[in-house]
């Protein structure tokens, strides 16, 4: 029983996943207070005070939900700027061969001496 829960955290990366999940959630509030910093510096270049939260047009409140997607676009903003960042950062590289692989080249190579 250990053995076939072993081997399903392995097969299915649960540790990797679960330590992902919980960066992400760790993200949340500095992705919130960054939002809540642009609205600030948006309402006093503009003169004006940012914030949806209290909004309700027509006594619907819809102003937590503005904030909700603006600072869910932020935070997909920026995962899409670090996964850029990290695909650009890879694209240069080749992945280091194994021992099979370069075993493999050498009997390649000795092969074609003959």
């Amino acid at each position: 029983m250990l053995t076939e829960f072993r081997e399903f955290l392995e097969k299915f990366n649960v540790i990797p996943a679960a330590i992902g999940l919980v960066l992400a959630l760790a993200v949340v509030p500095v992705m919130d207070a960054v939002v809540n910093v642009i609205f600030s510096l948006i309402g006093k270049a503009g003169g004006l005070e940012v914030n949806f939260d209290e909004w309700n047009p027509g006594d619907i409140p819809v102003g937590a939900l503005v904030t909700a997607l603006v600072t869910f676009i932020f935070i997909a903003f920026a995962v899409f700027m670090i996964v850029k960042a990290i695909a650009k950062a890879g694209a240069n590289t080749a992945p280091a061969e194994t021992p099979d692989q370069v075993l493999l080249a050498e009997i390649r190579d000795a092969l074609k001496a003959n």
